[in-house]
């Protein structure tokens, strides 16, 4: 009787990893392209969420003391100190009132509460955040937010400007037409 010897020839396991090789050089790049884009992507993301939380914390201020109208600006550094953040007034003092920078970082934070992991800047006209730039530190990835400022092609260049500049380009590119600009 003959008995046959079942499984692979050599041959056959050689071209099976040769595919497998090829398929894995044309894949791994195109999957470094996808985790760029989903990193500024949720960038952007954490711009956005953190320029409505802005907003909110205007609406509040106006409430209060109807004075959010006079905020031009808002920087905030990351870490755990709940007054890490400072609100520039049109007179370009830096606030003492009662929209002081623990004030109002602190209702930011009530809205947004990962946002003691960014340094940010925001800029505001007429008691609205018009634009805001984010970046987490030792981060080579910047969020905007309107977006449209940073994408998958100059993130890395846009990383080493200043996040003023960036919250004014977004603000800019939303629309806002003030001639007063932070």
């Amino acid at each position: 009787m003959k008995t046959t010897k079942k499984g692979f020839t050599l041959i056959e396991l050689i071209v099976v990893i040769a595919i497998i090789g090829v398929l894995a050089a044309i894949l791994v790049p195109a999957m470094l392209g996808y985790v760029k884009k989903s990193k500024v992507s949720s960038a952007n993301s954490a711009a956005n969420t953190l320029q409505k939380a802005i907003n909110t914390a205007l609406v509040e201020i106006d409430e209060e003391t109807e004075e959010a109208a006079k905020i031009k600006s808002m920087t905030g550094t990351s870490g755990a100190n709940a007054a890490a953040g400072k609100v520039v007034t049109a007179d370009g003092a830096i606030s003492d009132s009662q929209y002081s920078d623990a004030n109002t970082y602190k209702k930011i934070v009530n809205y947004m509460d990962k946002v003691y992991k960014y340094d940010f800047y925001a800029v505001c006209d007429g008691g609205v955040c018009v634009g805001v730039a984010l970046r987490q530190p030792n981060a080579k990835y910047t969020g905007t937010c309107p977006g449209g400022v940073i994408t998958v092609d100059n993130f890395e260049s846009k990383s080493k400007t200043a996040l003023s500049d960036l919250a004014s380009q977004a603000a800019t590119k939303g629309g806002w037409t003030s001639t007063d600009k932070t």
